[in-house]
């Protein structure tokens, strides 16, 4: 009972996005299936203490293999969560407070070359003719063009580009829509495809702007494959997600002048200690081009 009324309160007051609300349904369930058995809640939540709440941090570390990361998304779940039982009246205190979370490692975020990407795109013999060509095609390139993330690619309706302003319009976290603007050559693109995909006379006709061969609404696997496909053409590394493209767009962004403010709004972060962490990448590269160009290096 008290499960759904927190879901209930993240749909419909604090407005998240349905992939979040799964995120948050999944990590309650895997703690109460941790406590009880049976995957159900405790009848009274005052009994949780915060010795459950480290037991199965240890189970999770332990038995699970899981990430300090992955932990510490968990924990923050059942802080939420215990929050708003303390709004609600339902118990005194939050017992996940006096939880301490591991530590994670602070790793640069992974791009690829950004001038090898370009050459990808612009290249005559890399994406296929035909709709399912130009469709990949578009996938990257709004990725890196405008480092939008995943859910905010697959959210996108063909009436959110403005072929007049040369703009889109993106639905972001907590429902916050922001304005980005794209290249000339994204913006024919984008037109050229809307054409494309309107003449292939599918069954359903939906607005929205990615869609499979079928014509249905695309999905995250169906991205990730396109992305991995491609970048495997010119990078190497493991690590070859839709994220990557947003971080090379952001890194070429600040390695080319931009300032941490206007990157910020481009990616639509809450604030701006989520981007700082693009400078990083900036200062490894003054420091490879320092070692190589200095004498006394």
């Amino acid at each position: 009972m008290f499960l759904e009324r927190f879901i209930n309160y993240l749909q419909f007051e604090k407005r998240y996005s349905p992939h979040t609300v799964v995120a948050y349904r999944t990590d309650l369930e895997q703690f109460f299936a941790h406590l009880t058995g049976d995957g159900h809640p405790p009848e009274n939540p005052a009994d949780i203490t915060h010795h459950d709440i480290r037991g199965w941090m240890v189970a999770l570390m332990d038995e699970d293999k899981r990430s300090p990361r992955s932990i510490n998304r968990k924990i923050a779940t059942l802080r939420k969560y215990f929050k708003f039982l303390l709004q609600e009246q339902l118990i005194t205190a939050n017992p996940a407070a006096k939880v301490n979370t591991p530590k994670i490692a602070k790793n640069l975020p992974v791009v690829v070359e950004d001038a090898k990407l370009a050459i990808m795109l612009n290249s005559d013999i890399i994406f296929d003719n035909g709709f399912e060509g130009m469709r990949d095609k578009l996938v990257i390139e709004l990725l890196f063009g405008t480092g939008i993330r995943l859910a905010e690619l697959l959210g996108l309706k063909e009436t959110d580009f403005n072929p007049y302003e040369g703009t889109i319009k993106v639905l972001g976290k907590r429902n916050k829509e922001r304005i980005i603007p794209v290249n000339r050559e994204l913006a024919l693109l984008l037109a050229d495809y809307v054409a494309l995909k309107k003449n292939q006379n599918f069954d359903n006709n939906l607005l929205t702007l990615i869609v499979t061969n079928k014509g249905a609404n695309a999905y995250p696997k169906l991205i990730y494959l396109i992305v991995q496909k491609y970048l495997s053409y010119i990078s190497t590394q493991k690590k070859r997600s839709p994220h990557v493209l947003r971080h090379t767009f952001a890194t070429a962004l600040l390695n080319n002048g931009a300032d941490l403010n206007s990157i910020k709004e481009l990616l639509g972060h809450a604030n701006l200690s989520a981007t700082q962490v693009y400078t990083h990448n900036s200062v490894e590269r003054l420091k490879s081009i320092y070692k190589l160009a200095h004498p006394k290096a």
